[in-house]
């Protein structure tokens, strides 16, 4: 397993400088936002598609400090209710496909994307409840609505060679491991998760018990390595289906954390052995947004960790069985 960073944190740095500063600090790998929510500040990808020399010269820089490219990022709503909207996010999102193909890289990350409640509403919908029964309703629209773009997405995918990673999100269809699984059972296998655990906690999802679940399918594209906190004293009173700005960090019930900040070391060794059980063996992609720490202090720390917590050799045979 290889220690790798989504590199949105240092977006305010030319590539060759994030990059140099990466390899200084053990990071073996990176993550490229290349449009939607995470930006494009290292990979504007009309900048490289169709380009060689573009390509040949970002596989360079990267091939100098020994650092893989593990996946492309381009998190937003191809199935947004706004026409307009949707159809620049799914051009986008298919760009990245194509230019993931071109540079040899065998995984895109997205969200599901969250259509309206209905055929003419304007904003997207999360269904968090299935009553009263229109709101069901509009759950099973919206499922059509999925299937019918993912059913697009899927082979294309397919032809260029690359898995798609869809972030488990609030505010998006997919937000848990079984509407993930039917996902992926509607369309084909290229379609699995990105499996980004800070989502999960809040949740009160189990992270090993979600990794067993999708690692028997094989539907494991893709790790971020981010930490989340929940404070029982605020959630007591708020619940976790918490609306106040992620800057509110003394009041909200959850917020987002650097590895190890939110579960101990321990939690992150089972987290990497679980991985390594149901056979994931790629890159831990750190992805911070911790409140608490800045942009380098809180990388550091989850490098720290992870690099503790992370395997790199092939088990050996078990010699005592």
């Amino acid at each position: 397993m290889k220690v790798g960073v989504l590199t949105v944190l240092l977006g305010d740095q030319p590539l060759e400088d994030a990059v140099e500063y990466l390899d200084e600090i053990g990071v073996e790998a990176v993550e490229l936002g290349c449009g939607g929510y995470v930006g494009d500040d290292h990979l504007p990808t009309q900048d490289v598609l169709d380009d060689e020399d573009a390509q040949s010269e970002l596989l360079a820089l990267l091939d100098d400090h020994g650092m893989d490219l593990a996946a492309l990022a381009t998190h937003n709503n191809p199935i947004h209710p706004d026409e307009d909207q949707a159809e620049a996010d799914d051009a986008q999102f298919r760009d990245a496909i194509a230019l993931a193909g071109q540079l040899g890289v065998d995984t895109v990350v997205n969200f599901s994307g969250l259509p309206g409640g209905s055929p003419t509403a304007q904003v997207p919908n999360w269904i968090t409840a299935p009553w009263p029964p229109d709101h069901a309703e509009a759950l099973e629209y919206q499922w059509e609505v999925a299937i019918d773009y993912w059913s697009e997405i899927a082979p294309l995918a397919e032809e260029h060679g690359v898995d798609i990673a869809v972030e488990m999100h609030p505010n998006m269809l997919v937000h848990e491991p079984h509407g993930l699984l039917s996902l992926r059972e509607a369309t084909n296998e290229r379609i699995g998760a990105n499996f980004d655990p800070s989502h999960l906690y809040w949740q009160d999802i189990s992270i090993t018990d979600a990794i067993r679940l999708l690692g028997e399918h094989d539907a494991i594209h893709h790790f971020h390595a981010k930490d989340t906190k929940v404070y029982e004293e605020q959630a007591r009173t708020r619940g976790v289906l918490d609306t106040q700005s992620y800057g509110d960090v003394a009041d909200r019930a959850w917020i987002f954390r650097s590895v190890g900040y939110g579960h101990g070391e321990q939690h992150w060794k089972d987290v990497v052995s679980t991985l390594r059980m149901v056979g994931y063996d790629g890159v831990l992609s750190i992805e911070h947004e911790d409140a608490l720490a800045s942009p380098t202090e809180g990388l550091e720390k989850a490098v720290d960790v992870l690099k503790r917590a992370r395997f790199v050799e092939t088990p050996g045979d078990a010699y005592w069985a």
